[in-house]
């Protein structure tokens, strides 16, 4: 039976932690260290880019550096993670004619499952009954409790796997720009369900000797060979030693700088037979691919992981339509899962619009600022191509004592949002309405319509939107709708008043964002006046 070194290097920094993957991947690669399996601590938490991602995209500066959490960079691939004081790291540094895994150097997928086959083994050793979600993922009914990545050098490769053993995930979502800005609380908790960790599932705390001595037996059983433990060798400590200034250094954590606007998040939200469903997506616009997504709502699927599964199968996806829509009909047809109400074309086109808001930035809008608006009977990458020649406001934007309230009309007197966007418009000959109620919304649209209208720029609130989106669209004229600010009729839980016009609050209107549309709109061409509704 072969053996291996047993290295536990116990709690570190994060530079500390990365010198050392460093060093000890390339003496192996170098055959002057044995195949080991590391376990590692790091000491205060630390949120870790992967090789290849840009800490201002990933990471939440000013909230880390406020709470002491440390910012680095791995040498593996992969997304941004937290690494806290009570998680647990595992680590194997392996040649890759090792025994067990020889057959395996070429196919990435196996030798994932092969390495994670020892954790999940020491996991059973402790009555956690986890399994491998591909691409790389360890879970318990779904959720994941261990992260996994990995690199090679040369002819030797590194394994890694984050164990969660006890996790605060508002400090996650806090920490990473996770795609979660617009989800309401409920929404939240559901993103939270996502992840679980060792003392949640087995309702205590194991000492942390007893979880790395478990760990120990799983890899032994996956690899069939011996653990001895024993600490760094002369060569591995004197490299280290050379190398962990490089590693504590601005230069190391910021190897990759890119732009905010190179990634960020988008979302989408629709009101479907089977309820709401809102897609958030991380983005990374130079690699034009998907980096990670949540998929939330108050649908009902069959089985109840399946949109687990399915967010796992979007992670690193091609941002395109044809490999979007595989993805998503593949896996309705592979699993046989079900969202009552839902079909997989609903998913396709949410996610797909999702997606393409990433066209606004043509129009001068960051990613974040494309949360705010939606489209209607076109897509975004089709702005470029449709025409407009009405403005929609809500009335609840008005004052409440406004004369104007109730009827048509704006006096610009400046003390509503309203009136800068009359101000905005004034000697265009571009009309613009007051709508009313959602049965007003309705007829002057589709007055619109008869009056060879190609489209509208309007604001309403998200809630509105995602609640009539059909409605919308059965009147077959596109739009694009910005959100409104403040407290709206359906925050309030007030909308059947604003339903029918009797809303007793105010909003307000984006009125930055909804100026310069209009500005880039009219500059363009595609907002024209010379169309008067009687």
């Amino acid at each position: 039976m072969a053996e291996w070194r047993l290295l536990d290097t116990g709690v570190l920094t994060g530079a500390q932690n990365m010198a050392l993957d460093d060093v000890l991947l390339e003496c192996r690669a170098n055959d002057e260290s044995p195949n080991t399996l590391r376990f590692l601590q790091f000491s205060p938490s630390a949120a870790l880019v992967g090789y290849h991602q840009s800490v201002e995209q990933e990471i939440r500066l000013e909230y880390c550096e406020r709470n002491g959490i440390d910012v680095t960079r791995r040498i593996t691939g992969g997304g941004a993670i937290l690494f806290t004081p009570t998680c647990l790291g595992w680590e194997i540094f392996a040649d890759k004619a090792t025994p067990g895994v020889e057959d395996l150097r070429w196919d990435l997928q196996r030798l994932a499952q092969k390495v994670c086959s020892g954790a999940i083994a020491g996991l059973r050793i402790l009555d956690i009954e986890a399994e491998f979600r591909a691409k790389n993922d360890i879970e318990v009914e779904g959720r994941k409790i261990s992260g996994t990545g990995g690199t090679e050098r040369d002819n030797a490769f590194m394994y890694q796997g984050t164990l969660l053993v006890d996790f605060d995930v508002n400090v996650m979502l806090r920490s990473l720009r996770i795609p979660v800005e617009k989800l309401k609380d409920k929404e939240v908790e559901s993103v939270k369900e996502r992840v679980t960790w060792l003392s949640r599932e087995l309702d205590h705390m194991p000492p942390l000797a007893e979880i790395k001595q478990a760990l120990v037996h799983g890899f032994q059983e996956a690899f069939n060979m011996e653990l001895n433990q024993s600490g760094l060798l002369p060569i591995e400590q004197s490299l280290y030693e050379t190398r962990l200034p490089y590693f504590e250094s601005d230069a190391w954590v910021n190897l990759v700088s890119r732009p905010r606007t190179d990634a960020g998040h988008v979302t989408a939200a629709r009101k479907t037979l089977g309820g709401l469903i809102r897609v958030s997506l991380a983005l990374d616009l130079v690699g034009n691919f998907i980096v990670s997504s949540f998929i939330t709502g108050d649908f009902q699927v069959f089985p109840q992981r399946a949109i687990l599964d399915l967010e796992a199968r979007l992670k690193n996806a091609s941002a395109e339509d044809e490999a979007i829509k595989g993805i998503v009909d593949a896996f309705f047809e592979e699993t046989g899962a079900r969202i009552f109400g839902v079909t997989s074309d609903d998913l396709v086109q949410l996610i797909l619009e999702a997606m393409k808001k990433r066209a606004f930035a043509h129009w001068g809008v960051s990613l974040e600022e494309s949360n705010h608006l939606m489209t209607v009977n076109f897509m975004p990458d089709e702005l470029e191509s449709q025409t407009f020649n009405y403005i929609l406001l809500p009335y609840c934007a008005k004052l409440v004592s406004c004369e104007y309230r109730k009827i048509e009309g704006c006096t610009v007197c400046g003390d509503c949002t309203i009136g800068d966007i009359y101000e905005l418009t004034e000697g265009l000959e571009i009309p613009v309405r007051t709508i009313q109620n959602f049965e007003h919304l309705i007829e002057t649209v589709m007055e619109f319509k008869e009056n060879g209208a190609h489209g509208y720029v309007g604001s309403c609130c998200e809630g509105f939107y995602n609640k009539h989106h059909h409605d919308f669209v059965e009147t077959g004229v596109p739009a694009l709708l910005i959100d409104v600010d403040d407290s709206t009729c359906y925050d309030l839980g007030e909308e059947r008043e604003g339903y029918i016009g009797d809303f007793e609050g105010q909003t307000v209107l984006k009125t930055d964002l909804f100026g310069m549309l209009i500005r880039k709109l009219i500059e363009r061409g595609n907002l024209k006046g010379g169309l008067i509704v009687e």
